[in-house]
């Protein structure tokens, strides 16, 4: 299981603290404990998480700054908010907090395992969101399956075993990349690349031949439609993953 740093900012140390630590230490997060004030929240945020835990209390609202800089750190960090809490609690940050900060709420009473899940789940929906989509064209159902295998922990991989079923793919959501096998039948990697250039849409999307073509002709049919690059199935996956990580590297 990976381990995500999450802030918990939370005022003094109590049972409920150290039950709340536990339940997110055991769903993978390391977990960054602050108080709510400016100079501890920007010491904890030195650290890069993945959200914000924030145990409303009482104790919270009795300087009046400290939701400000709650709220100031989050804007800054771009670093989604949790809140746990009673009602009335929650309703007072939220009229302080920016909406679309807030990922959840959780009304006490409730189950802190139940929320450490919660969160887990959350966290790695955002991540999925987050990260850079491929889609992989290739008329091999099992070579498509081995390069999600590979390159599916980085990233979005979306498989398309046609160049038909590639186009229809691109229309419900481009992709950041696309893989594109040279050899397939019906309409071949150099006829899907000429209709992506063509859609003025879609033109911009970098395209990557992955494919065991290595011929001289082959490559210079391509060459005029200017691919992002020419990988061979021939190389290990790791040079192709590093060739991947290497591209997003260049053009983020």
């Amino acid at each position: 299981m990976r381990r995500d740093n999450i802030l918990f900012v939370t005022e003094g140390k109590n049972y409920l603290n150290d039950s709340i630590i536990d339940n997110l230490s055991a769903n993978g997060f390391k977990v960054i404990q602050s108080a709510a004030e400016k100079d501890a929240l920007e010491v904890a945020t030195q650290h890069m998480v993945v959200g914000m835990l924030l145990f409303l209390s009482d104790n919270l609202f009795h300087a009046a700054n400290k939701l400000e800089s709650v709220k100031e750190c989050v804007l800054r960090e771009d670093i989604p908010i949790f809140l746990l809490g009673q009602k009335e609690d929650i309703d007072i940050a939220m009229s302080v907090l920016p909406p679309h900060t807030v990922r959840e709420t959780y009304i006490r009473p409730i189950d802190i395992k139940d929320v450490a899940i919660n969160i887990r789940m959350d966290v790695d929906r955002l991540s999925f969101e987050e990260r850079e989509s491929i889609l992989v064209v290739d008329d091999s159902g099992a070579y498509l399956r081995s390069v999600r295998e590979w390159l599916g922990d980085k990233y979005q991989v979306v498989l398309a075993n046609s160049g038909a079923m590639a186009i229809k793919s691109m229309t419900l959501k481009k992709p950041d990349l696309i893989l594109l096998d040279y050899e397939m039948p019906v309409i071949d990697g150099k006829q899907v690349l000429e209709m992506i250039r063509s859609e003025k849409e879609f033109a911009d999307v970098p395209v990557i031949f992955l494919t065991g073509k290595n011929d001289k002709k082959s490559i210079m049919d391509v060459m005029s439609l200017k691919p992002n690059g020419y990988l061979l199935k021939t190389m290990e996956p790791i040079e192709i993953i590093r060739a991947v990580d290497e591209f997003f590297s260049t053009h983020r």
